[in-house]
């Protein structure tokens, strides 16, 4: 993408880390796999960054995610992009999302989601950097394939370390302020 397309703050940090990757670094990137990305371990799973549709599409809503529950031809899909934890699904007639609820603000914590045999899922994990679901603390997912469960976790960190590195670095101080509100 052009950097015209990211918002001031997007496009600084991706020129950032653009000048700190190392040839090594972007090579491994480029040769990462576009989405869906399927696992010969698990046909049931599939990966991609923003939706099944589109790499770059933003599902948020119950609305943008119909279509591809719709249109899923696997029961649990993977994706990222929003830094919302949590998901959707769908099973005949019904649809719905969801968002873990934690009882802690800076503890460790893990929500169990049970999946159902009859329903499609799109779940995100959540993100370990820059959330925006109004929760500071690193998010992410762990799926038990036995027990057919998504874990749910956001665990702390050291917070001001991770700020203080954004500082020092002289990205724009907005991206170090927002960690501490999730946001």
């Amino acid at each position: 993408m052009e950097l015209e397309d990211f918002n001031p703050m997007a496009a600084a940090a991706a020129m950032w880390t653009r000048d700190e990757l190392t040839s090594e670094n972007l090579s491994w990137l480029r040769e990462l796999p576009h989405g869906p990305v399927s696992l010969p371990e698990l046909p049931e799973v599939q990966l991609v960054h923003g939706s099944p549709n589109d790499e770059d599409e933003y599902v948020v809503s119950l609305g943008d995610a119909l279509a591809p529950l719709i249109a899923l031809n696997v029961p649990l899909t993977f994706f990222g992009h929003t830094h919302l934890q949590g998901g959707f699904f769908a099973n005949g007639s019904a649809a719905d999302g969801f968002r873990p609820e934690y009882k802690t603000v800076g503890q460790p914590e893990s929500v169990p989601l049970q999946l159902k045999d009859s329903s499609r899922y799109l779940i995100n994990p959540g993100s370990v950097g820059q959330p925006r679901d109004g929760d500071w603390r690193a998010a992410f997912a762990l799926y038990d394939t036995e027990a057919q469960i998504i874990h749910f976790h956001r665990t702390p960190y050291n917070l001001k370390s991770a700020q203080d590195r954004i500082f020092n670095a002289k990205l724009p101080p907005r991206l170090a302020t927002r960690l501490a509100a999730g946001r």
